[in-house]
């Protein structure tokens, strides 16, 4: 496979911390910082069968190469069934080579670019040749081109859908998580995911949110603690619930969410590291910031909507927790054509 020299920005693996600074998507303006690859990961992107440029791009964004490769082969077996792409082998010449342009069809901002690339490479029975033209966070408008791809006119097709599956849906994360990005620009609140995927594609997922200027929750239940309802009626009282999970897992991040000022005002003083504030009225929301002083990082959740959110946002928040952006999230419409080489 050849490609141009152009790398996509590096992005941080996701956190619990302090708020990163506001910014764009990587591509556009990226303020999510930077990350060390080799020190950051510990990915060997040489370990899978991926061609190893595409790998260490792959794993320079964040994202496990072996586990791209994997969800690629998934998609393409899932979509072949043991079988052979019957129309494909019926209607194309096997020495058949085709170009094809990934194009946008409407305006939004792309991601999954080399999700996409590693579908073809499971599929290409020869090399095959990538022209990129924009970058995984980038705005895109409607007919811009964002991958060229020349390879066997089979292959290409075999691929197409799988590739386009991921990312297309990938792409309108990114796009919805942009348009939140956007609203909240100028404050100090971030808007955050959570763990509201689509089973097998978390990774994926966050990674979009990512590009789209958001933030990533935890990626698992195991890198981070959030007491919620039903911990609190289990362990007998909010408090109670923080406590325990702080003396369990004394190094982990905690974050509790809580209905009411009184409970926060429990966890504030229990030592709580962020308290997520379940259905809170902007209102409610400010006297809290108020209240918590920046002593504890505060997450607003519930009643959120891009027409509130600037409101929710400026009582001075950390962060908005929105489930939609990978629950709900509208595709982003991209097509592959066919064209005559030049």
């Amino acid at each position: 496979m050849t490609s141009p020299d152009r790398q996509p920005v590096a992005l941080p693996l996701p956190t619990i911390g302090p708020p990163q600074e506001a910014g764009g998507g990587c591509g556009d303006g990226c303020g999510c910082g930077s990350a060390d690859y080799e020190d950051g990961y510990g990915l060997d992107p040489l370990e899978c069968g991926l061609d190893p440029d595409l790998a260490e791009l792959i794993a320079k964004a964040g994202l496990d190469p072996v586990q791209v490769e994997d969800i690629a082969h998934m998609a393409i077996e899932e979509d072949l069934d043991q079988g052979v792409d019957i129309t494909t082998v019926a209607t194309v010449p096997e020495e058949s080579v085709a170009v094809g342009d990934f194009t946008a069809r409407e305006a939004g901002v792309v991601a999954g670019l080399r999700v996409a690339e590693a579908v073809l490479s499971v599929v290409c029975t020869d090399e095959f040749e990538v022209e990129r033209h924009v970058e995984d966070g980038d705005r895109v408008a409607a007919g811009e081109k964002l991958l060229t791809v020349r390879t066997r006119t089979r292959d290409l097709l075999t691929a197409e859908r799988s590739a386009l599956n991921l990312l297309c849906r990938l792409s309108g994360i990114a796009t919805a998580t942009r348009a939140w990005a956007d609203v909240l620009e100028g404050t100090r609140a971030q808007v955050r995911d959570t763990r509201k995927t689509t089973p097998g594609l978390r990774a994926l997922e966050k990674y979009a949110v990512r590009c789209g200027g958001g933030a990533n929750h935890r990626m698992s239940l195991s890198d981070a603690a959030l007491v919620k309802d039903n911990h609190v009626v289990a362990a007998g009282g909010v408090a109670q619930a923080f406590r325990l999970v702080r003396e369990e897992f004394p190094d982990v991040p905690i974050e509790v969410e809580v209905d009411t000022l009184h409970q926060m005002r429990e966890v504030l003083d229990a030592g709580a590291d962020l308290i997520l504030l379940d259905n809170f009225t902007p209102a409610e929301t400010a006297e809290a910031v108020a209240v918590v002083g920046g002593r504890a990082f505060l997450e607003s959740s519930g009643r959120l909507t891009l027409e509130t959110a600037r409101a929710y946002a400026e009582t001075g928040v950390n962060f908005l927790a929105v489930g939609e952006l990978t629950h709900s999230a509208k595709i982003l419409d991209i097509g592959l054509d066919l064209r005559a080489e030049s």
